[in-house]
């Protein structure tokens, strides 16, 4: 199963990312030319730019659903409530967060342009466009880590954390020396699942903006479906995927290391 839909697609990937094809001609080799014309492509640049600030602004993600976790887990008064409300965002569609936020963002008659007072148009203009995008991207995303941490906090060891409390430990303390440690394969995963959220960010994207304005909010992932879909370059987008990929899997291979560091 994995060689079928795991090794096979990307091995497939690379070798079309060495040919020009447009999906219905015969397909021609070109070698390394299309990884030559990505690195000389403004557009890829721009992108791999907002790649980053994505990732960065990602990293809010785990911390944020920690917090709240750690309140929803909590024995008081309307949890129930709060619990339902902060996993709203969770079954969402991308469509539809893009919409809502489409929507809050509008200069005419948006929520934002009603608190500020006058239209602010985040989505039009190239300095905001992509921070209003990830502005978005990141509640459903805090909601994703939410629930993971939720359920690692359902699993942690108990007479550990009895123990502490009857040492003094409380608190902060409490939390830092015993808590966290003990979730520190969720941390993992929460962070593992934010990166690949960060470099294959594509639907909202698509929704709010179409990569504009002059392409100033497209990423890799969009720049890669752009490429195959509007001009048929299929090759070149293939190229494209071949270098997400790699970014992808050097993080990953760097946590697990660590990770594994850590255990030993």
């Amino acid at each position: 199963m994995v060689a079928v839909y795991v090794i096979w697609p990307i091995l497939s990937t690379m070798w079309l990312s060495l040919y020009n094809w447009d999906g219905m001609t015969a397909r021609t080799f070109v070698g390394v030319a299309n990884y030559v014309e990505l690195l000389h492509a403004p557009t890829f640049y721009t992108a791999l730019k907002n790649n980053v600030i994505w990732l960065a602004l990602f990293m809010l993600a785990p911390p944020l659903g920690l917090a709240f976790a750690l309140y929803l887990n909590q024995a008081v008064g309307g949890i129930r409530l709060v619990k339902s409300l902060c996993f709203a965002p969770f079954v969402l569609s991308g469509v539809v967060v893009g919409l809502v936020f489409s929507w809050f963002y509008d200069p005419t008659f948006g929520l934002l342009a009603l608190v500020v007072g006058h239209g602010v148009p985040v989505l039009g203009d190239a300095r905001y466009a992509t921070f209003g995008i990830v502005l978005a991207a990141l509640w459903p995303q805090t909601a994703y880590c939410m629930i993971l941490y939720l359920t690692g906090l359902t699993a942690l060891n108990a007479e550990q954390i009895e123990a502490a409390r009857m040492e003094g430990a409380r608190g902060f303390t409490l939390f830092w020396h015993v808590v966290l440690p003990q979730l520190r394969p969720t941390t993992f995963m929460a962070l593992v699942v934010t990166v690949i959220g960060a470099l294959r960010s594509f639907d909202l994207i698509s929704v709010m903006t179409g990569g504009g304005p002059f392409e100033s909010s497209t990423v890799l992932a969009y720049y890669m479906y752009d490429q195959a879909i509007k001009y048929y370059r299929l090759g070149y987008s293939a190229s494209i995927a071949v270098v997400l990929f790699a970014i992808m899997l050097v993080y990953i291979v760097f946590q697990l290391r660590r990770m594994l560091r850590n255990e030993q």
